[in-house]
């Protein structure tokens, strides 16, 4: 059975950013989610800063995560930079309970 993005999506809601104490999807740090036909999967996503000293940390949690779904080969995960994160990219409901 193919990998689905949703399946990538939800499991990445269990990656947690530990300073902040929310998931990667939930602050709007995955920008976006490749599936090849032969379960290859390339997660595009940033930091909330440059200098976050939780990057490797984070990006191994989000590979370690990824591989456990069936039908995932192999996990590439890519820091991008642009466009840089801001608070406006954390889901609006999650903006709502922290009064942002």
């Amino acid at each position: 059975m193919a990998v689905t993005k949703e399946e990538i999506m939800n499991a990445l809601r269990s990656v947690m950013d530990p300073e902040i104490g929310l998931d990667v999807v939930s602050l709007g740090l995955v920008y976006d989610v490749s599936i090849s036909d032969s379960g290859e999967v390339q997660i595009k996503m940033t930091m909330t800063t440059p200098g976050c000293p939780l990057v490797g940390m984070m990006t191994e949690d989000v590979k370690n995560v990824i591989e456990t779904i069936d039908g995932v080969k192999s996990v590439q995960v890519e820091l991008v930079w642009d466009p840089p994160w801001t608070a406006d990219m954390i889901a609006p409901e999650v903006r709502a309970k922290l009064g942002i």
